[in-house]
């Protein structure tokens, strides 16, 4: 399928600007709208959105364009509970309401992998999901607000996808802290070594993406974990960057309680300047035991983990991953 606009709600953030430049390249007569709360507003492809209120814009839209509903609160723990409801559900009815305003047939919604909750257990697209964070809830109701938009009309389509964790240039999350604690001698294994965490380059997510939307035979609705299919640990994946950025380290192993009395006191004081708490260290022992397999066989990927790790240093000129 060919579209000519594209509409990159959350366009500003680190998915949205490698989806951009993905659509820039392979697209490069069409329109891309930025619609974002953190857009300059400058122009119609630059437009200052708000998905909390109703959406109002610029341009003429219709059965050639594509959405992409990258807009949500995010980052857990780190945000009063409500603000996940706040965006990601009332973000959801209005960018719906707005693609059924414009008769706008195919929408791309990033969800996540916290809808399954916490546990150790693999988990497929066929797991039922039992959220046990407000992030999470947020999520799952914001996919059944997608889905509820697309049963409305026979010629709709959507694309919902369950990341892992993004990682790539711009991420500035589990994988930047994780390079910066190696690089710094900071980082140890927090009571476990062979913890999965399920992963996805931001490009191969971005390329995966637009191919399920360009996709004329894909069935109505798509659901797709996205994420290396088997997933690694998070020693094998601490390796891969030592491997790919020529670092040498010795990592300690902390043992549970001890790794959790100090993040205990690290949160008491603010952290120490160590960036630890109990939340996260918890966070940072549960896998997130998630099958790519599904994902493997239909839009398989790319990048290799190492060779994703040596894009994205070269991409960095070799100094620094961020």
């Amino acid at each position: 399928m060919q579209f000519k606009k594209f509409i990159i709600f959350g366009g500003s953030g680190f998915i949205g600007t490698h989806t951009k430049n993905l659509l820039k390249e392979k697209y490069p007569e069409a329109k891309i709208v930025i619609a974002d709360i953190l857009a300059s507003g400058a122009d119609d492809c630059n437009q200052r959105v708000d998905v909390r209120n109703p959406i109002k814009m610029n341009g003429d839209f219709g059965k050639d364009t594509l959405i992409f509903n990258f807009a949500a609160i995010h980052r857990t723990p780190g945000h009063p509970d409500y603000t996940y409801f706040e965006t990601n559900i009332r973000g959801a009815e209005n960018v719906c309401a707005f693609a059924q305003e414009k008769g706008i047939e195919n929408i791309v919604f990033t969800s996540s992998i916290a809808p399954y909750g916490a546990s150790e257990s693999l988990k497929s697209e066929e797991t039922l999901p039992t959220p046990n964070t407000p992030y999470g809830i947020s999520k799952l109701i914001a996919e059944k607000i997608h889905l509820e938009w697309a049963a409305k009309a026979a010629e709709r389509k959507l694309s919902i996808v369950r990341p892992g964790i993004v990682f790539g240039t711009g991420e500035k999350g589990n994988m930047t802290r994780l390079f910066k604690g190696l690089k710094s001698h900071m980082f140890a294994y927090a009571g476990r070594k062979d913890t999965i965490k399920a992963c996805i380059y931001v490009k191969d997510l971005a390329r995966v993406m637009l191919a399920m939307a360009e996709n004329k035979d894909a069935e109505k609705i798509q659901l797709y974990n996205c994420c290396y299919y088997p997933s690694f640990t998070i020693e094998q994946i601490t390796n891969t960057i030592l491997k790919v950025t020529g670092m040498k380290r010795f990592i300690p192993f902390i043992p549970k309680k001890p790794m959790m009395t100090v993040a205990t006191v690290c949160g008491l004081f603010g952290g120490l300047g160590l960036n630890i708490c109990p939340a996260r260290v918890k966070k940072l022992m549960i896998s997130t035991n998630i099958s790519g397999e599904k994902l493997n066989r239909n839009y398989p990927l790319t990048y290799t983990l190492e060779g994703a790790f040596e894009d994205w240093w070269n991409d960095c000129e070799q100094k620094v991953l961020e």
